[in-house]
Order: C-alpha cells, then structure tokens, then sequence
C-alpha cells in the first residue's frame, strides 16, 4: 500500500532551507520517493490552517517512507534545516 510524507513547511531562513532541500532530495532519490507535490498555490477550503508551503512524496509502502525519513542522508538534511523554519511532518498510508 502507498504510503506519503506530507510535510507543512514555514521558511524563515531561505539559504538554509535551499542546503536542507539539495541533502533532502538525495535522500528522495536513494529511497524511490515520488515527488507528488512541492510548493504551488495553496487556497485553505475549510478551517484556520493557513500553510506557507507543502510538500508530498509518494512512497510504495510505510516501511520505505521511514527509511527514507531515518536514512543517514535525510538525517544530514535535517540537520542543516535547524534554524531554517519550521516543519510540520506527517506520515500517512494510502488506500488499498
């Protein structure tokens, strides 16, 4: 089953997020991720969230998108985001 890293990103450090996003897409690629979307017009539809920017990446399963998310590169990546804004993550399965 499909499984997608949806992430709400918040930048406040512009240099430090494009280092963060180079070290991420490393990551994507060694971990098969499909970016499905990254950044783009957002319109809030329903309720008080009122996200800057959102990334979704397709993953086959739940156990790739956590080895993705654990790998040694995106925990490189990680590390270059501190201080670069702020990331709401979350990991859900798709339908069967």
């Amino acid at each position: 089953m499909s499984a997608y890293i949806i992430a709400d990103v918040q930048i406040t450090d512009a240099e430090k997020m494009a280092r963060y996003r180079e070290w991420s897409t490393r990551a994507m690629q060694e971990h098969g991720a499909q970016v499905l979307v990254r950044g783009g017009a957002i319109e809030v539809l329903e309720g008080p969230w009122s996200p800057e920017r959102i990334v979704v990446l397709r993953f086959d399963d739940a156990d790739k998108a956590r080895a993705y998310y654990n790998s040694q590169t995106y925990t490189h990546a990680r590390s270059l985001r501190e201080g670069a804004g702020v990331m709401r993550m979350i990991l859900v399965e798709g339908v069967a």
